[in-house]
C-alpha cells in the first residue's frame, strides 16, 4: 500500500510538472512571460559565509497596500502572489567584493546559494547588500533586470538572538479557525492586518538589549508561504517591528511536501540552522498556543542545552491549548532548563525580560505606554 501511495505520488507530481513546463513554452510562444523580476528575500550569514536565497518571476504588478485600498484590490493582490509564473533554468549572477557568482533557477524559480567572501566582511553594519543580476532565461531578455540581496550578519558584542513567530504572535491572524484565518489572509494587507498591543515596542526593546547598541539580532520562522513575503515585510516595517531574515516555507511540489503540511519540522528545522551558524549566541524564542509553537521550542531546548534563555508564549485563549503548554512549561522548569512563560498580553513579557536583565526596566512602561494607544485606536476603529 505503501509502495503503491508512493508511485501514484511520482506519477501526479511527474504530471504536474509537464503541465507547468507545457504552460510555461505556451505563454513563451504567446509573448506572456513578460516583464520578469527577480524578488530576493532577506536572509543571514556570518563574516565568513553569506546565505542568499531568491525567485525569478513574471511580474505580476503587485504593489505595496495603501489603507484606502479594497477588500477587492486586496483580494486581486493575494491572486497575484499566488498564481506565480516561475522562471526555470533562469541564469543568476552574484556579485561579492567584486567577486562574481552564478547560479540556475530550479523548476519553481528558486535559487539559493551559499557565498564565500574572498575577505571576511567588516562588520561595520548588520545588513549587508549583494547585488542580483539576471543574466540568461529561457525567453528574451530585457536589459537590466537587478534587485539587490540584504543579509544579516550579527555582530561579536550582540548580546543575544529573537526568534519569533509571525500569525498569533506578532500579527492577529486566528490561524486556529480556518474561516477566520482565510479571511484575514485574503482580504486584508500590511495596514488593515492588525499586531497585538505593545509587540513593536517591546520587539525594538529587545533589539536595543542592556547593551544599548540596538544590535541584537531578529530572525522570524513561519508557517506561511514565500508568496506572502512582500505583504510580512511591509506589515514589519508599517510598524516599526525590527527588520529581520523572514523563514517562510515553500509550497511548491516536490515528493517530500505533496499533500503534506509539516509545520512542526520546518519550524524545528530552520531553528537548528541558526543555532548551528551562531554557536557562541545565545536566543530568546517567541510563539503563541495556537499551533505547535510550545512543542517545537521544547525541542529546541533538549537538543541545545544552555542556548535557549527564555521562551514567550501569548495565549490565544484555548483552554486545552493552554493546558498542553502549561504542561510542557511545567516539565521544562522541572528538568531546570529554561522558563517558558505563557503570558495573556506583551506587558508581562516585558515585565519578565527586564525581570531577568534582558532589557531596561524602563522599557516595560514604554510598551505598556503603547500597548494602551493600540487599544485607544481599536476602540476608535483607527487600526
Amino acid at each position: 500500500m505503501k509502495n503503491l501511495k508512493k508511485q501514484v505520488t511520482k506519477t501526479i507530481l511527474k504530471g504536474e510538472e509537464k503541465l507547468d513546463l507545457l504552460t510555461f513554452q505556451l505563454k513563451n510562444k504567446l509573448k506572456l512571460n513578460r516583464p520578469l523580476q527577480i524578488v530576493t528575500y532577506r536572509s543571514y550569514g556570518t563574516p565568513n559565509r553569506l546565505y542568499v536565497k531568491g525567485r525569478v518571476l513574471v511580474d505580476k504588478g503587485i504593489r505595496h497596500s495603501e489603507e484606502n485600498d479594497t477588500t477587492w484590490e486586496n483580494l486581486l493582490n493575494m491572486y497575484r502572489r499566488f498564481e506565480t509564473d516561475e522562471v526555470p533554468n533562469a541564469r543568476v549572477q552574484l556579485c561579492l567584493q567584486d567577486e562574481l557568482y552564478e547560479i540556475t533557477t530550479d523548476a519553481e524559480g528558486y535559487f539559493v546559494m551559499n557565498l564565500e567572501p574572498k575577505q571576511a566582511l567588516q562588520l561595520d553594519d548588520i545588513w549587508h547588500d549583494i547585488e542580483v543580476n539576471l543574466v540568461e532565461a529561457p525567453m528574451q531578455l530585457e536589459e537590466g533586470i537587478t534587485e539587490t540581496a540584504h543579509v544579516l550578519v550579527p555582530p561579536p558584542d550582540a548580546e543575544y538572538g529573537i526568534i519569533s513567530d509571525i500569525d498569533d504572535t506578532i500579527v492577529r491572524t486566528g490561524a486556529t479557525n480556518l474561516l477566520e484565518m482565510g479571511r484575514t489572509v485574503l482580504l486584508n494587507n500590511a495596514h488593515s492586518r492588525i499586531p497585538f498591543h505593545g509587540v513593536s515596542q517591546f520587539y525594538r526593546s529587545l533589539q536595543l538589549g542592556r547593551n544599548g547598541k540596538r544590535n541584537n539580532p531578529f530572525f522570524y520562522v513561519s508557517s506561511s508561504p514565500w508568496n506572502n513575503y512582500d505583504l510580512l515585510y511591509h506589515f514589519l516595517e508599517l510598524n516599526e517591528i525590527p527588520q529581520g531574515p523572514l523563514l517562510l516555507r515553500d509550497f511548491g511540489i516536490d515528493e517530500k511536501k505533496f499533500l503534506k503540511s509539516d509545520h512542526m519540522s520546518h519550524k524545528y528545522k530552520e531553528i537548528e540552522n541558526l543555532l548551528i551558524t551562531y554557536p557562541s549566541l545565545n536566543f530568546i524564542l517567541v510563539g503563541d498556543s495556537g499551533q505547535q509553537d510550545a512543542a517545537i521550542y521544547r525541542e529546541v531546548v533538549k537538543n541545545h542545552p544552555g542556548r535557549i534563555i527564555a521562551i514567550y508564549i501569548r495565549d490565544v485563549n484555548i483552554a486545552e491549548r493552554t493546558k498542553a503548554v502549561q504542561t510542557i512549561s511545567d516539565e521544562l522548569k522541572q528538568e531546570g532548563e529554561v522558563e517558558m512563560v505563557l503570558v495573556k498580553n506583551t506587558a508581562a513579557a516585558a515585565a519578565h525580560a527586564a525581570d531577568c536583565g534582558y532589557i531596561f526596566t524602563e522599557e516595560v512602561e514604554e510598551v505598556e505606554k503603547e500597548a494602551r494607544l493600540d487599544e485607544e485606536g481599536d476602540a476608535e476603529g483607527l487600526i
